[in-house]
C-alpha cells in the first residue's frame, strides 16, 4: 500500500540508515568501552570498541582484496566469537550481504541455501572446517574461503581451496576505510528459517529496518551503557536476536560466548556472576538446563542484576519461579521470528497491574508473550478472516505488520499466501490479546490438537505437565484417531532422581486446567525430547514417529 503524501516542507535526501553508523556513533562516544570474547580454552580475549572499530575497517579492506564487490553474498558460519561481531559490521558496512549460516543445520540444507543465496565466499571457524568439506563436495558454488584461526594457514589440513586466514588478512590490511554511502534499503543481513517443513526460506533485512529494530529493542529492554550484555543466542539465529546491535546502539559492554554447548552451563554460570551480567537471552531448554545444574549447586549465583529474555517457546511459571527464588533473575517473555526479528513482543509490567493483581496472577501474566512493540501493528482473525476484538478470550491466528516484518521470502513465490496484500505476516499462531495489549499465544496453528471439533492447547498443557516436581519436560502432541481425528500423546522426561510417575498422578495434576476429555490417551515416559536447530521441540518429527500409536490399540 502506498502511503499517501501530505505537506512536504523538505524535499532534500534523508539521511540513511546505515548500520556501520551505529558502530561509528559507538566509537565516538563509548570509545573505551571493553569487549570480551570467551576463547577455545576458556580465557578471555580483551578489546575495546575503538579496537573493534579498527578491525571492522581492516575486514572491509581484506574483503574488497578478494574480490568481493558491493551486492555479493557472503557466508558466515561461526560462533559467537569477537570475530563474528566485527564481521556483523565490516561485512555490511562496505555493502556486501551478511548470509547467517546455522551450523546446526545438515549439510544438505546448507547446500541449498548457499545455492539459493547466492554466496561466493565463505567465513568459519576453524573447527568447522569439516561441515564446509561436506558442503563443498556437493556445492562448488563458493569460491573461496576465509578461516578465522590462530594456526599458520600451511598447517590447516584441508580440502577446501582457496584458503585464506582471517587474522593475516586483516593483519595486512589497512586500518582506514571509507565506507560507502549505501542506500538504506541495501540488505544487510540474511537468515534462512529452519522450519520443519520445506526447504529453508530466506528472509532479507535491508539496513534501514535492522538500524530502527535496534532502536527499538533498546527502548523496550530499557538498554543503556550500564548494562553487561551476555551474547549466549547463537549469532546465527535471527541476528543473534539483535543484540549485537542494540548493545552497540547504546554503548554497553558486551561479552561474547565463544563456542559452547549443555555441559559448559556451569562456566556459563560462572562467567554471570563473574562478569556482572545485566542482560542475556535464550530459548527455554537452555534456562531449564541451567536451572537444573544450579539446583545441584551448594551456592548459590547470584544473578540479582540479570534479566533473561526467553524466546522460542512459552517459558514455563515453575521456570521463571525457581529461577527467581533460587538467584534473583528475572525471566523477560517475548516473542519473534525470523520473518519478524526478535521482540516483536516483550513482557514488561504497569504499575497499575502490580497494584491491581494478586501475586498468582501477576506471574501468569509474565507467562504471556507481552505486549507487541511501538511500531507494529497486530490483528487477530478467525478462520473466514474476521478480526476478532482484543477482550483476551478471542482466539484465533495472529498477524503483524511493521518495519521490520517480512512481506515475503526471497525468490520464493510458493510462500506468497503467507503474506496479505496490506502487508501483514501470517504467522502461524493461535492466540488471543487481552485488553491491557498482552499477548497470549495458545499454540502454532498446526500443532493444535484438534478433538472431536474441539481445540486443545498443547502448549498450555505442557507447561502445566512441567510444573510437576518430577517432570523436566514435556511434550504433548496430536495424533490421528479412528474416531476423533486426533487424541494428545505426552512424552515425559523424569527429573533425576524420580524412577516412575503413574497416569493417575499425571491426570490428576492435568484435571485443575483440562476437561477429562481432553487428558492426553496415551503417556509416554522418555530419556529425551527431540529438539529443532534451535531447541523447540520438533513436534513435526514426534507426530511423524507416533502416528500410528492409537490406531494400532
Amino acid at each position: 500500500m502506498e502511503p499517501i503524501r501530505g505537506f512536504i516542507t523538505n524535499r532534500s535526501r534523508n539521511y540513511q540508515l546505515n548500520i556501520i553508523n551505529l558502530m561509528k556513533h559507538a566509537v565516538r562516544i563509548y570509545a573505551r568501552q571493553e569487549i570480551l570474547s570467551r576463547t577455545q580454552d576458556g580465557s578471555f580475549f580483551k578489546y575495546t570498541y575503538k579496537d573493534a572499530y579498527e578491525r571492522m575497517q581492516k575486514l572491509a579492506n581484506s574483503l574488497e582484496s578478494l574480490g568481493v564487490k558491493i551486492g555479493d553474498k557472503i557466508g558466515v558460519l561461526a560462533w559467537n566469537t569477537h570475530q563474528n561481531f566485527e564481521i556483523y559490521y565490516g561485512l555490511p558496512g562496505m555493502g556486501a550481504v551478511m548470509v547467517t549460516l546455522n551450523l546446526r543445520l545438515t549439510p544438505e540444507d546448507l547446500k541449498y541455501i548457499i545455492k539459493h543465496s547466492g554466496i561466493k565466499l565463505l567465513i568459519l571457524n576453524e573447527d568447522l572446517i569439516p561441515l564446509a568439506e561436506k558442503i563443498s563436495e556437493i556445492c562448488t558454488d563458493v569460491k573461496s574461503y576465509v578461516i578465522i584461526t590462530d594456526k599458520p594457514i600451511i598447517d590447516l589440513r584441508t580440502s577446501l581451496n582457496p584458503i585464506y586466514s582471517y587474522e593475516v588478512l586483516l593483519k595486512e590490511a589497512s586500518a582506514v576505510y571509507e565506507w560507502p554511502y549505501l542506500d538504506e534499503n541495501s540488505t544487510y543481513a540474511a537468515c534462512y528459517t529452519t522450519g520443519t517443513t520445506g526447504k529453508p526460506k530466506g528472509v532479507y533485512y535491508s539496513h534501514r529496518v535492522s538500524y530502527i529494530q535496534a532502536l527499538a529493542f533498546c527502548i523496550t529492554a530499557h538498554m543503556n551503557i550500564y548494562d553487561v550484555v551476555f551474547q549466549l543466542v547463537p549469532m546465527f539465529h535471527v541476528l543473534g536476536w539483535s543484540l549485537p546491535l542494540a548493545s552497540v546502539y547504546v554503548g554497553a559492554r558486551i561479552v561474547f560466548s565463544g563456542k559452547w554447548n549443555l555441559d559448559d552451563l556451569e562456566e556459563m554460570t560462572d562467567i554471570i556472576v563473574k562478569e556482572g551480567i545485566t542482560l542475556s537471552g535464550a530459548v527455554p531448554t537452555i534456562l531449564m538446563a541451567m536451572l537444573e545444574n544450579i539446583k545441584k549447586m551448594k551456592t548459590k549465583p547470584d544473578f540479582n542484576r540479570t534479566r533473561f529474555i526467553c524466546g522460542g517457546s512459552e517459558p514455563p511459571i515453575i521456570l521463571m519461579k525457581e529461577l527467581k527464588e533460587l538467584t534473583g533473575a528475572e525471566i523477560q517473555h517475548s516473542y519473534g521470528s525470523t520473518e519478524a526479528m526478535a521482540i516483536t513482543t516483550l513482557n514488561t509490567s504497569k504499575p497499575w497491574l502490580d497494584k491491581d493483581l494478586t501475586e498468582e496472577e501477576l506471574w501468569k501474566l509474565k507467562q504471556k508473550q507481552g505486549q507487541v512493540v511501538s511500531g507494529l501493528d497486530v490483528k487477530i482473525i478467525d478462520e473466514m478472516g474476521k478480526k476478532l476484538p482484543f477482550d483476551g478470550t478471542s482466539s484465533g491466528e495472529i498477524l503483524i505488520k511493521g518495519p521490520w516484518i517480512a512481506i515475503s521470502y526471497y525468490n520464493s513465490e510458493d510462500t506468497a499466501d503467507l503474506f496479505t496484500e496490506d502487508g501483514f505476516y501470517k504467522t502461524g499462531d493461535a492466540g488471543s490479546i487481552d485488553s491491557e495489549g498482552y499477548l497470549k499465544i495458545t499454540d502454532r496453528i498446526k500443532d493444535v490438537i484438534k478433538s472431536g471439533g474441539e481445540w486443545i492447547s498443547s502448549i498450555d498443557m505442557e507447561n502445566l505437565l512441567v510444573s510437576h516436581p518430577a517432570i523436566l519436560e514435556a511434550v504433548v502432541v496430536g495424533v490421528p484417531h479412528p474416531k476423533w481425528e486426533e487424541r494428545p500423546l505426552a512424552l515425559i522426561v523424569l527429573r533425576e532422581g524420580f524412577d516412575s510417575l503413574n497416569k493417575e498422578e499425571i491426570n490428576e495434576l492435568l484435571l485443575k486446567k483440562f476437561a477429562k476429555w481432553q487428558l492426553p490417551d496415551k503417556i509416554l515416559f522418555v530419556d529425551s525430547i527431540p529438539k529443532t536447530s534451535v531447541g523447540k521441540l520438533n513436534k513435526k518429527y514426534i507426530r511423524t514417529k507416533y502416528k500410528d500409536i492409537l490406531l494400532n490399540m
